[in-house]
């Protein structure tokens, strides 16, 4: 079976690589692109949602640049002429090699696996906004994510106030350059806890908060506060009660590379209620990481690296604080990660390889790592196939869980 199954992805990648290697190159591309007049490899390294330099330019500018695309001008008014907006989609189907037979075990098509409506772009001179309108169900919203950059300009130094919200981005949705995970929507593959350690370790949660930006060319400064998810039957009365989260990081550009190397750090503790009616509940938010990346070419191929760690302390032993990376373990969860990809068709395909070692932070069976072979393709510019393979190992895995050690993701994304 495991020989059968082999040879089915294979004649299947195969197979797509096949037909699509004969459709041309399109131009077509969503919300930004149309405010801008430039296509989706103008602010992309390699493939979306992964940002050059271009990319981060504009996003530090606060989503305000614009382009091709006309004004509605006025006093106190500067608006594009039509409201920019996107279909983002993410269709996958997933296999795991468990012994369950039901859900991945079976063979499962997600479809889909996220579907949002994306509005954004330029506001006025000095304020852009972003927001994201998903397909809700019973625990969701389909309010997903918002965010609204106030930027001024001061002697090549962008100073914005970000006012955000997000049902799962973290406190480092605010603001974030770097391609490493550090923040959930930024990475170059979709096994985003096999391949970041941001991720691995939890700090992907629902946040609202506000971000103090200072950011050029040569790097960022984001001091943010910021609230976790409220706590079951709670409210958002937390006052200046508020966790904090911190990211310095540099990225200058050394000999035709856009490198990237920084520091976040989660601290503090986010205090809901405290009243007769309403007794205080306490979120613990304490983390830091470490991360490092480098995109440029070797030789006439891109080539993407990326590195990070990440540590998320568990809760004081006896605490009745809940924790808010998920950490219920007594022990911190920790992780390293490593990742490469190098784009064999410039433009058109890449392969990657990840690796990420983790610790769970149980008493025993903690060490869980996975191994994560990943290609990609785009269809256009905006239509991309990707696929990643991932073995996971350790302790952890032994003996062998139900739910097996092996996952397989094929899917299709794409932005319109």
């Amino acid at each position: 079976m495991q020989k059968v199954r082999t040879l089915f992805l294979s004649v299947l990648i195969g197979f797509f690589m096949l037909v699509f290697s004969y459709v041309p190159d399109a131009m077509a591309v969503p919300a930004f692109a149309r405010q801008t007049g430039m296509a989706c490899t103008a602010c992309h390294f390699q493939h979306f949602p992964a940002l050059n330099a271009f990319g981060a330019t504009f996003k530090m500018n606060g989503y305000t640049m614009i382009g091709a695309e006309g004004k509605i001008e006025g006093e106190n008014l500067s608006i594009p002429d039509t409201l920019n907006a996107s279909l983002i989609t993410k269709l996958r189907f997933q296999k795991t090699n468990g012994t369950t037979k039901a859900g991945t075990d079976k063979g499962e098509f997600q479809i889909p696996d996220e579907g949002a409506l994306l509005i954004g772009g330029r506001a006025g001179e000095h304020i852009g906004f972003l927001l994201e309108v998903q397909l809700a169900d019973n625990t969701k919203s389909a309010f997903a994510s918002f965010k609204a950059p106030i930027v001024y300009n001061f002697g090549g130094v962008a100073l914005s106030a970000i006012p955000f919200t997000t049902d799962e981005g973290g406190a480092s949705y605010g603001f974030e350059l770097l391609n490493t995970g550090a923040t959930r929507m930024q990475r170059v593959l979709e096994d985003r806890k096999g391949t970041s350690a941001q991720q691995y370790i939890g700090t992907a949660t629902a946040a609202k908060g506000i971000a103090f930006v200072a950011a050029n060319s040569m790097g960022f400064l984001n001091a943010t506060l910021w609230a976790p998810e409220v706590p079951a039957g709670g409210s958002m009365d937390t006052s200046l009660n508020l966790s904090q989260y911190l990211r310095v990081a540099a990225t200058p550009q050394l000999g035709g590379w856009g490198i990237g190397v920084g520091g976040q750090y989660w601290g503090g503790k986010t205090e809901f209620g405290d009243s007769a009616a309403i007794p205080a509940q306490v979120v613990n938010t304490k983390a830091w990481a470490v991360d490092a990346q480098a995109q440029g070419q070797a030789g006439p191929m891109p080539l993407g690296l990326y590195a990070a760690y990440g540590n998320a302390a568990a809760n004081d032993p006896g605490s009745l604080e809940t924790n808010g990376f998920g950490n219920t373990s007594s022990n911190s969860k920790t992780a390293w990660s490593l990742l490469a990809e190098l784009g064999v068709l410039p433009d058109k395909a890449s392969v990657a390889l990840g690796y990420r070692s983790g610790n769970n932070g149980a008493a025993t069976n903690s060490n869980d790592n996975a191994a994560v072979l990943g290609a990609s393709y785009l269809m256009t510019q905006n239509v991309q196939f990707q696929l990643n393979h991932t073995l996971y190992s350790g302790d952890a895995y032994s003996p062998k869980p139900a739910g097996g050690d092996q996952l397989t993701t094929f899917m299709l994304f794409a932005a319109f």
